[in-house]
């Protein structure tokens, strides 16, 4: 790797170098010149940097010149193209698109929360950083009420089920944790209760449900003071009812199986 460097001398001038350096730590300096003004260090820079691309030659790709236009061009919008089309290549193979009725506000919240957990309304700003055009906040909190039905979700967990190919040998890992708010009163749903974190604001607990590799399978959403042991019988009910499994096997540690569990 070569590059240019400015360094000032023992008699006050400033001396331009190129440096060429390798990963092994060695490095071969070459002198162009020293300046003792301004004027003179822009000249030897531009020197060295024409020394550096000696041999690399402008590529003609036999297009005319652009017309003077006063300056750079101005950038007027950017976007995030490999990402999103990524995360919204996975989305439609798993089948959300369809599962959600080509819902297009279902899908932005998904995948801006994918590229940074956030708040719903931060979510936007997520969007727009991204160069995707979204909906406004008022849009997407009519759309709320229809993404928490229980049908909603039963249809997604549906479809991940069967990306999973899940089968009578499926092997499942299922845990909870807490989500925390930024509140300081609880509403019946958001009390506070048993943190990890040993944090004191209303929160509520999350049973997760996931195959051996640890993609989800089923979520489910409990008060902020339930106990961890109390999330599991549900959860497994709720999964078999959904699949119409007859009967499953459980391995659990003493942590989760309690006297009313057994």
């Amino acid at each position: 790797m070569a590059y240019v460097r400015t360094v000032k001398t023992a008699s006050g001038a400033r001396a331009v170098q190129i440096v060429h350096s390798s990963r092994k730590g060695s490095r071969d300096i070459e002198h162009i010149g020293s300046a003792h003004d301004d004027v003179e260090l822009e000249l030897l820079k531009a020197a060295a940097r024409q020394r550096l691309a000696v041999g690399q030659g402008e590529l003609d790709l036999g297009l005319d010149a652009p017309p003077e236009v006063g300056g750079p061009l101005p950038i007027t919008a950017s976007r995030m193209g490999h990402l999103w089309d990524a995360l919204s290549s996975v989305y439609d193979t798993l089948g959300f698109a369809d599962a959600a009725d080509g819902d297009d506000v279902f899908r932005q919240l998904v995948l801006a929360r994918i590229i940074e957990p956030t708040s719903k309304l931060d979510s936007l700003r997520v969007l727009e950083e991204v160069g995707i055009a979204s909906v406004s906040y008022r849009t997407l909190k009519r759309r709320l009420p229809g993404y928490a039905k229980d049908e909603w979700r039963e249809r997604l967990a549906a479809l991940c089920a069967y990306h999973v190919g899940l089968g009578p040998a499926t092997l499942l890992l299922y845990d909870v944790t807490t989500l925390y708010f930024e509140t300081d009163t609880g509403d019946g749903f958001r009390e506070s209760g048993f943190s990890k974190e040993r944090r004191l604001e209303p929160q509520i607990t999350v049973g997760l449900l996931t195959d051996a590799a640890g993609f989800p399978l089923m979520v489910n959403a409990f008060e902020g003071n339930t106990a961890g042991t109390t999330t599991m019988l549900p959860t497994i009910k709720a999964f078999m009812a959904a699949h119409r499994l007859t009967d499953v096997v459980v391995v659990a540690d003493a942590g989760m199986i309690s006297e009313k569990n057994m």
